[in-house]
C-alpha cells in the first residue's frame, strides 16, 4: 500500500465547488438564519462504497519518482512534477498521486492539466464524492456540459428527498459558473424536471432565469415555487426580487405578512425595503416588530437607532444603540462592527453639546476602518472645547498607515487651525506636509485654498495648474481656478473655458453649476446665468449659490425675488461671508 503518499495530500486543496446554496433570493435573511444556512449546504450523498486503494510496492523507484517531483515543484517546475505524477498516478492507480498533480496543476493556473488529472482521479476512485465534485466544476467552468449532465442526475435520484431542494440550488450555483449561459440553464431544466414537486426546484430555476436576465420566467417558477408552498417565505422572496416594480415587491411582502404575521425573514427584508425608500416611519414600525419578537436582535437595535437618529429622535436612537452595544458585549458577533454605533452615538451626544460623551464614545472605536476618522472627530471636539493644543496632540498621537491616512491627519489638523484663525500656521502644517508628499493631490488643493484666502493668487494658481498635471481628470482644481477668476473679474474667458471643462468632468455637481452661472453672470449673460444657478440651487439650497442667484435676480430688476431668495439663505447661515459680502456691496438690508 502506498502509504507515504499521504503525506502528500493537501489539507488545503482549493474547493471548486459552489458551498454556498443560500442563493440571492434569501437576501432578506437575519445574520443567524444566513449562518445557519450555510451551515447546511454541503448536501450528503447517500452513504457510497470506499474506493480500495491499491497495494503497490514503495520501491527505491517509485519513492524517487515522488520526493523528485515535490524538490521540482518547490523549485518552480511544474511541469516536471506534474507529468512525474500523473505517470506514478497510471502505473500505480492510486488516486491521491492524482490528486496531488490535480493540486500543482490548479496551482500552476493550467486549466487543461488541471482537469485531466482530475478526470484521473475520478477515475481512480469513482465512489470519491470530492473527485466527482472537482471534475463537476472543471466540466462546467470549460463548458463540457455534457459530460456534467449524468453526474447531476445521479446526484439528484440518489440524494435523501429532505436534502434534494438544497441540492437544486447548489446545482444552480455550479451551473452559473458556466461559459454558456443558455446551455447551462437548459441543463438545470432537464435534470430538475422530474421534481418539480419540490418548491425549491422552481426557486433554483427561478435565480437561474433572473441571473441570466429572464424576468419573466423568474417571477413564474417564483409563483410556481408559492404555490407549491404558499407559506414559504424563501418563496415569496424570490417572488419580491424578481418582481420589476418596487411597490408591488412591497404589496406582495405586505400581503404575505397580513397572513403570516410570525415571517421573521419577510418582515426583516421588508423593513429594510422601505429603507431604501425612505419611508423611515413604516420601516421603524417593522423593526419595532421584529425587536418585540425578539429584544435582543442586532440587526433591528441597529436599525431603530438609525432610523430614530435620521428622524431626529435622539433620545430613542441613544436608546437603541447603547442597547445594541450592551447585547454585543454580552454575545459578541464577528460580523459586527461596534465601531459605527459608537460613531452615532458621538454624533448624537455632539447634536446634545454633550462633549464630554461625544469623547467617551469616541475613545471607544477600536483600530479598523472607522478608527483614523474617530480620532480626527476627537480632536474636533476637543478643539471646540477650546483646548487646541490638545487636538493636535490627538493627531499627533494617532498611528497612520500609509501616505493616505497620514495625510487626513495633515489635512485634518490645517483644517483644526483654520477654524480656530490661524491661517498662517494653518498654511505652514500643509507646506510641510507637501515636503513629505510632493504630489498629494488632496494636500496641494487645500494649499491652494489657503494661498487664495491670503490672496496669493500667483501661488494659488502655481498649485492648483500642478494639480491638473498630476490629475488631468480633478474638476475641482479646473473649478477652483475658474472661479478664483471669475470672483476677480479677470481672464473671463479663461475662467469659462476651466469652468466649463469642470462641468463635463461631472455635469451634476452643483458647485461647479454655480461657478459656471457666476462665470456667465461676470460675462453679462444674466439669463444663461439664472438659468444654471437655479437648477445648482434646486440640486443643492446652498447659502453661497442662494447669493449669487439673489444677485443675478437683483441685476435683472428682481429685486424682491432677490431678498426672498437671500432672507430664506440668512435664516440657514447669517455669518456665511459671500452672502454678507453681497449684501453689503449691493447695499441691501434685509
Amino acid at each position: 500500500m502506498l502509504s507515504a503518499c499521504a503525506t502528500w495530500t493537501p489539507a488545503s486543496l482549493p474547493p471548486l465547488t459552489e458551498q454556498s446554496a443560500v442563493p440571492a433570493v434569501q437576501k432578506g435573511l437575519s445574520s443567524n438564519k444566513q449562518a445557519a444556512a450555510r451551515k447546511t449546504v454541503t448536501v450528503a450523498s447517500e452513504p457510497k462504497a470506499e474506493d480500495p486503494l491499491p497495494e503497490v510496492e514503495l520501491s527505491e523507484e517509485l519513492l524517487f519518482k515522488l520526493l523528485s517531483s515535490e524538490i521540482a515543484f518547490q523549485r518552480g517546475d511544474w511541469q516536471t512534477a506534474y507529468v512525474t505524477l500523473m505517470g506514478v498516478a497510471h502505473q500505480t492507480g492510486d488516486p491521491r498521486v492524482a490528486r496531488r498533480a490535480a493540486e500543482i496543476a490548479l496551482s500552476a493556473k493550467q486549466a487543461d492539466e488541471s482537469l485531466s488529472a482530475v478526470r484521473l482521479w475520478r477515475e481512480l476512485a469513482p465512489h470519491s464524492d470530492e473527485a466527482t465534485q472537482y471534475y463537476l466544476s472543471f466540466v462546467i467552468l470549460s463548458d463540457n456540459l455534457a459530460e456534467a449532465k449524468p453526474i447531476l442526475e445521479e446526484r439528484m435520484k440518489e440524494a435523501r428527498p429532505q436534502t434534494r431542494g438544497l441540492l437544486a440550488f447548489q446545482m444552480q450555483r455550479l451551473l452559473a459558473r458556466a461559459k454558456d449561459k443558455a446551455a447551462a440553464f437548459t441543463l438545470l431544466e432537464e435534470v430538475l424536471a422530474p421534481y418539480l414537486d419540490l418548491p425549491e426546484a422552481h426557486l433554483a430555476l427561478a435565480q437561474g432565469a433572473f441571473a441570466r436576465g429572464d424576468a419573466e420566467r423568474a417571477r413564474q417558477e417564483a409563483q410556481s415555487a408559492l404555490k407549491e408552498k404558499p407559506d414559504s417565505e424563501l418563496a415569496i422572496l424570490a417572488l419580491a426580487q424578481v418582481t420589476q416594480d418596487k411597490a408591488e415587491s412591497a404589496s406582495l411582502l405586505s400581503n404575505f405578512l397580513s397572513r403570516y404575521p410570525k415571517a421573521r425573514d419577510v418582515r426583516m427584508a421588508y423593513a429594510r425595503m422601505l429603507v431604501e425608500e425612505k419611508q423611515y416611519g413604516k420601516a421603524r414600525r417593522e423593526f419595532e416588530t421584529l425587536l418585540k419578537n425578539q429584544p435582543d436582535d442586532l440587526t433591528s437595535l441597529y436599525a431603530l437607532g438609525v432610523l430614530n437618529m435620521q428622524t431626529k429622535d435622539l433620545k430613542a436612537a441613544e436608546k437603541y444603540l447603547t442597547t445594541y452595544l450592551n447585547v454585543l458585549e454580552a454575545k459578541p458577533d464577528d460580523e459586527r462592527d461596534p465601531n459605527q454605533a459608537l460613531l452615532v452615538l458621538a454624533q448624537i451626544a455632539e447634536e446634545r453639546n454633550d462633549t464630554d460623551a461625544a469623547l467617551k464614545w469616541l475613545s471607544q472605536v477600536e483600530p479598523g476602518e472607522a478608527y483614523l476618522g474617530a480620532q480626527v472627530k476627537r480632536a474636533q471636539v476637543i478643539a471646540r472645547r477650546g483646548d487646541l493644543a490638545g487636538a493636535r496632540r490627538v493627531l499627533h498621537e494617532t498611528s497612520a498607515n500609509g501616505e493616505r491616512e497620514q495625510s487626513q491627519l495633515i489635512l485634518a489638523e490645517s483644517q483644526l487651525l483654520r477654524d480656530a484663525n490661524h491661517a498662517q500656521e494653518s498654511m505652514d502644517v500643509l507646506k510641510d506636509g507637501l515636503k513629505r508628499f510632493p504630489e498629494d493631490t488632496d494636500l496641494l488643493y487645500d494649499y491652494a485654498m489657503a494661498a487664495e484666502k491670503s490672496s496669493q493668487w500667483d501661488l494659488m494658481e502655481t498649485t492648483l495648474r500642478k494639480i491638473m498635471e498630476l490629475a488631468p481628470n480633478n474638476q475641482h482644481a479646473y473649478n477652483a481656478l475658474g472661479y478664483s477668476l471669475a470672483e476677480r473679474n479677470i481672464r473671463l474667458d479663461e475662467a469659462y473655458t476651466l469652468i466649463e471643462k469642470a462641468l463635463k468632468l461631472a455635469p451634476d455637481d452643483p458647485f461647479i453649476m454655480d461657478s459656471m452661472g457666476w462665470v456667465q453672470f461676470r460675462l453679462g449673460k444674466l439669463k444663461e446665468a439664472e438659468d444654471i444657478l437655479r437648477q445648482a440651487y434646486q440640486l443643492r439650497p446652498d447659502v453661497e449659490i442662494a447669493a449669487h442667484l439673489g444677485e443675478v435676480l437683483w441685476v435683472k430688476g428682481q429685486k424682491a425675488d432677490a431678498q426672498k431668495l437671500w432672507r430664506d439663505a440668512q435664516t440657514k447661515d447669517p455669518q456665511n461671508d459671500t452672502l454678507r459680502n453681497t449684501l453689503a456691496r449691493l447695499n441691501v438690508n434685509l
